[in-house]
């Protein structure tokens, strides 16, 4: 079969390998579209945390069934699917708690081990999913919209609260989609017009905000002084990251959706006198995918316009380094099988 490599950063290799054979408990599945996201970007350009060389990237994986025994989903060969890229023990004290996405043994296909960007990939049973009625695009965008709709979970919004999203990316688009969802009134902010318009076009926030310029300003004129009770940052700017905990109204909780390498610092008598809840939001769980899943089926989100870019996985080496020029307009790329 044909797989695409990240050999070292900046460098993306065509092979031809043995298909994977399941094993014992296994599921085969033929990978139709993976979605590639800001981790492989930063992955290709070696700023990736928790990541090794080589790597096969595509952790926003649609795929096909080949072999699968007895599953709880009722998947049988033929049948279109959701492949979750995490892999969790089931065992450990997170595990236990339901929190799959934070395991402290987890795997994450594409960073951890091997991802989508092959034609086969055995997998657990467990980490399929159907989507019925979804197209095999949309299904490799569940996992991307999943991100958002767990940041959501995280912060418990109420219905007519006015929150922030910072970063108008697929991940801020899609904690824009789930916070209006259920029922909060959402200022977007980001730098890039362009991206803004596409916003304002495509999933509808009730502001839009220019991040390049005063945003306590705009942000104290839009809620009356009060500014937002959440603030999620979608950025994955450790600069915006730390100026994001001006923006968080007293008692106001700010979710850190995006993570980067390196720490990050806030002034300790500012928080407190505020009592600011500060949330990581890491991953999704399966409960997560369904609730994507049965959202985009409902017409409840939108994902078809996200895609910008396509290519083919035998041009995938030409293509991937284009994608990352900012002129290039990237929003989602997509890569076929």
């Amino acid at each position: 079969m044909r797989r695409v490599t990240l050999a070292e950063p900046f460098r993306l290799e065509l092979s031809a390998v043995e298909a994977p054979v399941a094993g014992p408990g296994e599921a085969l599945v033929r990978i139709r579209r993976i979605g590639v996201c800001g981790t492989d970007l930063h992955a290709f350009r070696g700023r990736q945390p928790f990541f090794t060389y080589p790597r096969v990237l595509g952790h926003e994986i649609s795929g096909e069934v080949v072999e699968i025994g007895e599953n709880a989903a009722g998947l049988r060969p033929g049948d279109p699917c959701v492949v979750s890229p995490y892999q969790w023990c089931g065992e450990c004290i997170a595990c236990r708690q339901g929190k799959t996405n934070c395991c402290t043994r987890l795997k994450l296909l594409g960073v951890h081990v091997d991802g989508g960007l092959q034609e086969y990939l055995a997998v657990l049973p467990r980490a399929l999913l159907r989507a019925d009625g979804l197209s095999l695009e949309q299904m490799a965008l569940v996992e991307n919209q999943s991100i958002g709709a767990h940041a959501v979970r995280r912060a418990q919004l109420a219905a007519g609260e006015t929150v922030l999203v910072i970063g108008a990316g697929p991940i801020g688009l899609g904690v824009t989609q789930f916070a209006r969802r259920q029922g909060a009134r959402v200022l977007l902010a980001d730098v890039s017009d362009k991206r803004l318009d596409f916003a304002r076009r495509w999933i509808k926030p009730e502001v839009c905000l220019d991040a390049g310029s005063d945003l306590a300003a705009q942000l104290s004129e839009q809620t009356a002084g009060d500014f937002p009770t959440a603030v999620f940052d979608c950025t994955g700017n450790p600069a915006s990251m730390m100026q994001s905990f001006s923006f968080v109204a007293n008692g106001g909780r700010l979710i850190l959706v995006s993570i980067v390498q390196g720490d990050l610092s806030f002034n300790d008598p500012e928080f407190h006198r505020r009592e600011l809840t500060v949330l990581s939001s890491r991953n999704a769980t399966l409960d997560d995918f369904r609730d994507v899943i049965q959202a985009i089926a409902a017409g409840q989100i939108v994902t078809e316009p996200f895609t910008t870019h396509r290519a083919a996985l035998d041009d995938l080496v030409e293509a991937f380094p284009t994608w990352l020029a900012p002129e290039a307009g990237v929003l989602k790329a997509m890569v076929e099988l």
